[in-house]
């Protein structure tokens, strides 16, 4: 079975190379028809140097020139200088100002909402008020300043007639007797946060920024509404205007106590070399 199929092999070896030698004859024949329009007038030269050369086949290196004329440059195109770097410029007579758009709804334009207050609020009442300084309050999650004043920091100091005292101390320990941790009234939101805000005080109908200014423990802020009453109590050196306060009736400090006596490591010593009973300690009056 294998063998015809060999022999028909080898008879078609010599038919396929006549086929391929056929069809290159046909490609070459296409090739040298060239049409009149495909040729270059400025090609002439080019194609009598290839005649005289004894070329057969004519010269077809020559390219078609192009039918269009090249583009101008774009309008926004610049000249690149390496020692320059600037935006291009632009022309100001493409640019157009247009007024902004409106917006999309009015809720755009709202405002944030501001604390809905009842008609009769006339403040937040603070119970347990704790004073860390002569005028600050910390209570219910808030930390007031008393408007109107210059608050006495608690570790400020004094010094009157050449003595240097710890007024702030002073003030701080005032202010607190004052208040008694009696429940207190300030101009401040339902809703408190955790930032200082300075905001007007009272306890019943005292004000308590009033009172602190009169008897010395504040200084009067500038065009506040406690100016006067702080001039009278400068003049009448009250509180931190005034001198240093007298401790000579305040009694020293008691002594320590004398430590008690230890009790012996055994209830036998040695006397003599021999064992008995320790005596006992006497007690102390």
């Amino acid at each position: 079975m294998r063998f015809p199929h060999l022999v028909l092999a080898v008879l078609m070896v010599p038919v396929m190379a006549a086929l391929v030698i056929a069809g290159g004859r046909t490609l070459k024949g296409s090739e040298s028809a060239v049409t009149v329009d495909q040729i270059d007038p400025g090609a002439d030269t080019i194609a009598e140097a290839g005649t005289d050369a004894g070329s057969e086949e004519p010269a077809t290196s020559a390219l078609p020139t192009p039918s269009q004329p090249p583009k101008p440059p774009s309008p926004h195109s610049r000249a690149i200088d390496p020692a320059l770097v600037a935006p291009p410029e632009l022309p100001t007579g493409e640019l157009e100002r247009v007024e902004p758009r409106e917006p999309l709804s009015k809720l755009a334009l709202a405002m944030p909402p501001k604390p809905k207050m009842p008609d009769d609020w006339n403040g937040t009442k603070l119970f347990q008020p704790v004073a860390s300084a002569a005028g600050l309050i910390e209570a219910k999650g808030y930390s007031v300043a008393v408007s109107g004043i210059d608050v006495v920091g608690q570790d400020e100091t004094c010094t009157t007639d050449g003595k240097s005292w710890p007024c702030g101390i002073r003030a701080r320990t005032a202010f607190r007797a004052f208040l008694r941790g009696r429940a207190v009234v300030c101009t401040v939101p339902p809703e408190g946060g955790r930032d200082l805000v300075a905001a007007e005080c009272r306890i019943g109908k005292q004000d308590i920024g009033q009172w602190l200014v009169e008897n010395g423990w504040a200084r009067a802020a500038k065009g506040g509404p406690y100016v006067d009453a702080g001039e009278k109590a400068r003049s009448d050196k009250k509180g931190i205007f005034g001198s240093a306060p007298n401790l000579a009736g305040v009694s020293a400090a008691p002594p320590a106590p004398a430590p008690a006596p230890q009790a012996p490591g055994s209830i036998l010593e040695e006397v003599d070399g021999a064992l008995k009973p320790a005596v006992p300690p006497t007690p102390s009056e």
